[in-house]
């Protein structure tokens, strides 16, 4: 059984599942996820992918769905008694079923870890009484969860793998008919629809402001998630009326054909440093999920290319610091000095290298196996 419940869960759980099947033609999936899941073969029983929200209060809306989903979840396992259950991420729900798979004698294999060492420290007990091992992403992590005796396997990141343009930054500017003279400037406003609904029209203001201080032509690509609807995107832009260019669906591509991004805070800044732009992190919540994440949050970054490096690489604006304004002034001050964008290329480079070789959902892949085996 495996269970992913946010986007990019299910794309490194589909991944994960892909490297099993190339490995072992016995091994079958049932589980919980989305699209790129059900495109692997799993058999998804319900899609927590689409209904994915960010902040602790806003969860409380989806409550009673997801309680339906976890109950006749469980009834599944009970039927069906997997062998092995792979859980993705998600840690409020994920990390409370592998309370009952302990129950179940039923061994759980954790792939992307909680964020213990941002917040909810107290989850490492849960953890070492119901996780059979832990595959992990940084090197950190790895060294956390030794100290903590937690069996745990160190696989690297999978964006170093599938992070990658699908063609040349020629080809793509011909295909949006992009200026090759003009500075490029690309907005990743995130994954997730209320994401996007927060992020977007600040971007979209910086953008405003950004053109008309800067010096020289500039240009600006709205690069929009698969799993965010395009009239919800389109909708946002025709409101500021800002001309940007929409890509949809080649993310990769237009970070690697721009000169600087403005990025909201989770996995999206790992792609964008690999792929070595330069860039900002930008994020906001609701007013009161804020003040619950500020009681929580025990480190003095949020942005995961920050954390990577133990310092800060990429200037943070988050909730009330998430200002058009000042996102632009710091934007401009970047993106006119040559000197700095070669700076942070560089400084980006060391956030690739740590999060290792190419490989990582194989060596994630072989680990599932051994405790299968």
């Amino acid at each position: 059984m495996i269970v992913a419940g946010e986007a990019s869960g299910d794309q490194h759980a589909a991944s994960l599942v892909r490297e099993i099947k190339a490995r072992s033609a016995d091994v079958s999936f049932w589980g919980l996820g989305g699209d790129r899941l059900r495109r692997e073969g799993v058999d998804v029983r319900a899609d927590l992918v689409s209904m994915a929200v960010i902040g602790f209060i806003e969860i409380f809306k989806h409550l009673k769905t997801i309680r339906a989903i976890y109950k006749q979840l469980i009834s599944d396992i009970d039927r069906d008694k997997p062998e092995l259950a792979i859980l993705v991420d998600y840690p409020g729900f994920n990390l409370h079923l592998a309370k009952d798979l302990k129950k179940r004698s039923i061994p759980v294999i954790y792939y992307i870890s909680p964020q213990i060492w941002a917040w909810g420290k107290g989850r490492i007990k849960t953890i070492q009484k119901t996780v059979s091992r832990m595959i992990v992403f940084f090197p950190f992590e790895e060294a956390l969860y030794r100290r903590y005796g937690v069996p745990v396997s160190f696989a690297g990141h999978p964006c170093v793998e599938h992070v990658r343009p699908g063609g040349t930054v020629e080809e793509f500017r011909r295909s949006f008919s992009l200026d090759a003279s003009k500075r490029t400037v690309s907005l990743l406003p995130g994954s997730r629809s209320k994401e996007v609904k927060q992020l977007l029209p600040v971007m979209l203001k910086a953008a405003s402001i950004i053109r008309k201080k800067y010096a020289a032509p500039v240009q600006f690509l709205v690069l929009a998630a698969p799993s965010v609807p395009m009239d919800l995107i389109k909708s946002i832009v025709d409101l500021h009326k800002v001309q940007v260019t929409i890509v949809d669906n080649r993310t990769y591509d237009g970070i690697a054909a721009s000169d600087f991004s403005l990025v909201c805070s989770g996995t999206a800044t790992l792609e964008t440093a690999i792929l070595g732009t330069p860039m900002i992190i930008i994020y906001k919540v609701s007013f009161l999920t804020w003040l619950y994440m500020r009681i929580l949050i025990k480190i003095p970054y949020i942005g995961l290319v920050n954390i990577v490096a133990g310092r800060k690489i990429a200037e943070e604006f988050i909730q009330f610091d998430a200002v058009a304004q000042r996102i632009a002034q710091y934007a401009v001050s970047v993106i006119a000095d040559e000197g700095k964008l070669s700076g942070m290329r560089q400084e980006l480079k060391t956030v690739k290298e740590a999060l290792g070789s190419v490989g990582a959902s194989g060596r994630a892949a072989e680990a599932v196996l051994e405790r299968l085996a």
